[in-house]
């Protein structure tokens, strides 16, 4: 089957060559020449100040935060939503969706204004040299795949708050991500009342839904013909519907193991049977999907059970996917609907 044009989401997120860091630290340490954007500066005698210094564990160790960041770099794919929504523009960040113009996102769009961040790099992928040439004084990498090498080159030239340990890489809950970085911003009492309104956005959907707790649900999106895509339980996307009461099948969760994505040929159809079955793509990843014949077979299309999700026009597929404190009450508001209409 033919699903059209790939959005570049999961490709990326799976696919990308991991490369070396882009130049050696000695560089980087001498780069000379600062970013095109400057850290709007705060009284001394601040909260924020006086939170410091601070120290964040992470999965390389702990770093210590001496003072209030003024410039900061964000390299995990979503983090920059994070730092975004506590009031602090990223100077640098990745790129994520290469279709899109970067920072047009409906849920950030008012936040970056006029001036988006320095692209220093993709998935994993970071440009040494213009991190340096940014002087940032912090470094996040949440929803990451940072490599210790990379780290150790990177804590070079700034503070660096590498994934939260005890977690698989891209698959630490939101709510930890965030907390790391509301930390090593000086703002937990911000951070945590930003996570309680998210807590009761979800609640107030599971209490209007109880039919929907203990359901099952599985997030595929097919990428070429006769393959698709699942996602772990503990993906992003996963989440977001797991927070509304659904939970994942036996079969499902030992079909991913601990992969963070299974990339299975539709003969494994089978794995991806549940209450709800949602598929993430473009309108011609569902008219594909619907003319297979194969699929055709599944219980949960002729249940119509299935739900078809864009990446992009509306942007829901991209709000699922970063599941961030910006991203979610857009999701919540774009989603339920959908979810209703299945009956």
């Amino acid at each position: 089957m033919s699903t059209g044009t790939r959005p570049a989401l999961t490709r990326l997120v799976r696919h990308l060559p991991r490369a070396a860091v882009a130049a050696v630290a000695a560089f980087a340490l001498t780069a000379c020449g600062g970013g095109s954007q400057e850290a709007e500066s705060k009284p001394s005698g601040s909260a924020e100040s006086a939170a410091f210094p601070v120290t964040v564990e992470h999965k390389y160790g702990s770093t210590t935060i001496e003072a209030e960041p003024k410039k900061v770099v964000t390299l995990g794919l979503s983090d920059q939503d994070a730092v975004l929504a506590l009031g602090v523009k990223p100077v640098g960040s990745v790129d994520w969706f290469k279709e899109q113009p970067y920072g047009k996102w409906p849920w950030t769009k008012d936040k970056w204004g006029s001036t988006p961040p320095q692209i220093v790099g993709e998935r994993d992928e970071y440009n040494v040299e213009k991190i340096a040439a940014l002087k940032p004084d912090l470094i996040i990498a949440q929803y990451s795949g940072m490599k210790k090498e990379q780290y150790d080159t990177l804590s070079k030239i700034a503070k660096v708050v590498a994934q939260p340990k005890g977690h698989e890489d891209y698959q630490a809950p939101w709510q930890d991500m965030t907390r790391q970085i509301g930390k090593a911003l000086g703002k937990d009492a911000e951070t945590e009342k930003l996570i309680a309104g998210i807590d009761a956005r979800f609640k107030a959907v599971r209490d209007k839904h109880p039919e929907w707790k203990g359901k099952t649900v599985t997030v595929g999106e097919p990428y070429e013909p006769g393959k698709f895509s699942a996602f772990s339980p503990k993906d992003p996307k996963v989440i977001f519907l797991s927070e509304m009461g659904f939970t994942t099948s036996e079969k499902y969760r030992a079909a991913l193991g601990k992969e963070n994505i299974a990339d299975l040929s539709v003969e494994r159809l089978d794995v991806m049977e549940a209450d709800r079955t949602v598929w993430l793509g473009t309108p011609d990843t569902e008219k594909a999907m619907r003319a297979d014949p194969l699929y055709k077979k599944t219980k949960v299309h002729q249940g119509k059970r299935d739900l078809f999700l864009p990446y992009d026009s509306p942007d829901i597929g991209a709000a699922l996917s970063f599941n961030t404190v910006l991203s979610i009450p857009y999701a919540i508001d774009q989603v339920v609907p959908r979810l209703e209409a299945i009956k």
